[in-house]
Parts: structure tokens; C-alpha cells; sequence
């Protein structure tokens, strides 16, 4: 599908996972990039320094560091850039983090995501992206999880502050016409990951010979999502605002009158826990010594992706198989970390 992608792109979370790899893909098209961060210190701020570092020369970046909760400067940074769109992926991450942290994800999911509506109505601009999580589906039973379900049952603050993005999302479309398109992404893994999740913590404990924490492995299964072919998905729909559909007026939670819409973004393959533990051993050359807990609070049994909506929109869905995309990652944290072969 030939798509045109706007010219100028301002993008939150630039130096974090997704953010990195999306401003990555965009510059390589000649896309002008100003990227907003504020580097916190939720994980290690030395990688999302170092993701920064390789991005500054590039041609066509540009870096501001912001809170995007800070309403003030991130109106004078859309007055300063005059972005034709919006791609916005910072946030406040992690399930189990929201537990014990739960106004971290006010200031930054709720407070800093109106903060970029009121930025994007008070400077008008042809399509926000946002991304939103497959946490939202919560407690839904039925599988694949699609868009077309309802998902008003979050079982975590994380996921309750996603929907209410969309939600948001939904109202100042409705209302100034924004066109807004909310991406749930289904766990996200590759090189330059983040360190908060399984499959970098896994990979750190078996290349060092320490345990790692298995929660209810026989149990778990999730939809691994490789961070280039996300990538690719966001770049494709910034190049497709939605237009207001008359039809979308009805209880379909996928569609709206307003233009909005949201689809999900996953490998629409499910892979229980242990074989993706086995993956990593074989990327390590090393077996994991595992230590076996239940399943914490906040998390779900399983995740699995619907891209039906995705694939009609933009003629692609993900599909980097969990071998490649962990051997990819492995041999990054290898290289970055400085961890021989052996």
C-alpha cells in the first residue's frame, strides 16, 4: 500500500523502546522529527540516553527534553515545530509498577496525555497516534482479543489509564475534530529493550547464572510483538487519519462517528511462557535456573491479537517469528553490555 507520510512528526517518548525505533523509522524516510523526553528514572536513564545519543545526528532530529505534563512548554514546542502530526508513546509503563506507584501514571497517562490534546487543539494537526496497551482487555475471556469487544473490565491502574486515553482520545474527536488513532500494543520485545520486562530480566539472569522468577509458567502465554514490525504498523497508519464514519455511531466500540479509531497492534501468535523461556536459552547457550512463583496482581493469563482491522487498513500485520526477533535481542544485549559468547 502507497502511503504519504506527514513531513514534519513531533514524537513523545523518543528515547524510550518504541519510541526509539519509530523516530528511527520515520528520519530514514526523510520525515522531520522533534523528539520530546524527559528521561525518568523509572528504569536505567543510561539506556535511554545512550538510545539518544545514536539518535541526535541523525539528519532530521531534533530533541527537546520535556515533561509532557508540563502544558506550557509543550504548547510553545507544537508553537516552534508547527508538527502535521502527532505520534505519542511516553508514559508511564509497567503493570506492577502501578501497584505501588499509582500517581506516577496520573501525572504522566492522564495528566500528560491531556496536556497533547490541548497542545494538538490549540495547534491543529492532521492525526495524533497514541499508544494505548492490550492491557485494556483485562479480564475479557474471549480470545483473540478484538477491537470490536468491549474492554471495560482493566484489571491493573495501567491498563484503567490506557482506556482512559482512548477514551480522551474519543471526546476531543469528537468534539474539535481531532483524528486520533490508539494503538494497542501486545508486548513489545527487541534490541534496545526495556529493562523491566521478562525477557531482558531473563536474559540478564541466565547470562550471569542467576535465577529467574517464573510466574505460573505453565499457565502464561502472551502475543510477543518484535519492535520492527510495531514500528512499521505505527509508520504506515500515521500516514492514514481517520475520517468520521456515520456508521461508527452505533455500539461497535471499535468505530465512532467522530474520527477515531483504534486497532491493535500484536504477532496474533501466542506463546506460553516456558517455549519462550526455552527461546532464550537457546539464543544464551545457557539453561535458566528457575525459581517458580504464582501469578502476581494485575497480570492475565494470556494475550492474543486480532490484526484482522490492522491488516485491512495498511496491508501488513506482524510476524517476525519469536527466534529471530530474541536472537536479535540477545546478541544486542551481548554487544551493549559487553557480554562475551561465551
Amino acid at each position: 500500500m502507497t502511503t504519504a507520510s506527514p513531513r514534519r512528526v513531533l514524537l513523545t517518548g523518543a528515547a524510550g523502546f518504541v519510541g526509539f525505533h519509530v523516530t528511527q523509522a520515520l528520519v530514514a524516510r526523510g520525515v522531520e522529527v522533534l523528539g520530546i523526553d524527559n528521561l525518568t528514572p523509572y528504569y536505567d536513564p543510561a539506556l535511554k540516553q545512550a538510545r539518544l545519543d545514536r539518535l541526535l545526528p541523525r539528519a532530521g532530529f531534533s530533541f527537546q527534553p520535556l515533561d509532557i505534563a508540563d502544558y506550557d512548554g509543550l504548547l510553545a514546542a507544537f508553537a516552534a515545530f508547527r508538527p502535521e502530526a502527532v505520534i505519542h508513546l511516553a508514559a508511564q509503563a509497567g503493570v506492577r509498577y502501578s501497584l505501588d506507584n499509582p500517581r506516577a501514571y496520573a501525572h504522566s497517562n492522564l495528566d500528560g496525555f491531556l496536556s497533547v490534546l490541548e497542545a494538538c487543539r490549540a495547534h491543529p494537526v492532521a492525526h495524533l497516534v497514541y499508544a494505548s496497551s492490550s492491557s485494556v482487555y483485562g479480564a475479557n475471556a474471549k480470545v483473540p482479543f478484538s477491537e470490536h469487544d468491549g474492554a471495560d473490565h482493566p484489571v491493573s491502574l495501567y491498563a484503567a489509564t490506557k482506556r482512559a486515553n482512548e477514551l480522551m482520545a474519543h471526546s476531543y474527536a469528537q468534539l474539535y475534530g481531532i483524528p486520533a488513532t490508539g494503538l494497542r500494543f501486545f508486548t513489545v520485545y527487541g534490541p534496545w529493550g526495556r529493562p523491566d520486562m521478562a525477557y531482558f530480566k531473563f536474559t540478564k539472569a541466565i547470562l550471569e547464572g542467576r535465577p529467574i522468577e517464573v510466574y505460573a509458567e505453565a499457565e502464561m502465554s502472551r502475543d510477543f510483538t518484535y519492535v520492527d514490525d510495531i514500528s512499521e504498523a505505527i509508520v504506515r497508519l500515521t500516514a492514514l487519519p481517520p475520517a468520521p464514519d456515520e456508521a461508527g455511531a452505533t455500539a461497535d466500540p471499535a468505530t465512532a462517528a467522530a474520527p477515531w479509531r483504534i486497532y491493535n497492534i500484536g504477532n496474533h501468535t501466542p506463546v506460553r511462557l516456558d517455549r519462550f523461556i526455552a527461546v532464550i536459552e537457546a539464543a544464551c547457550g545457557k539453561a535458566a535456573i528457575k525459581t517458580h512463583l504464582p501469578m502476581q496482581p494485575g497480570d492475565v493469563r494470556a494475550t492474543y491479537a486480532d490484526v484482522s482491522d490492522l491488516m485491512a487498513r495498511v496491508d501488513f500485520r506482524p510476524d517476525t517469528p519469536i527466534e529471530t526477533g530474541i536472537a536479535r535481542f540477545v546478541a544486542w544485549y551481548r554487544d551493549f553490555y559487553g557480554v562475551s559468547g561465551s
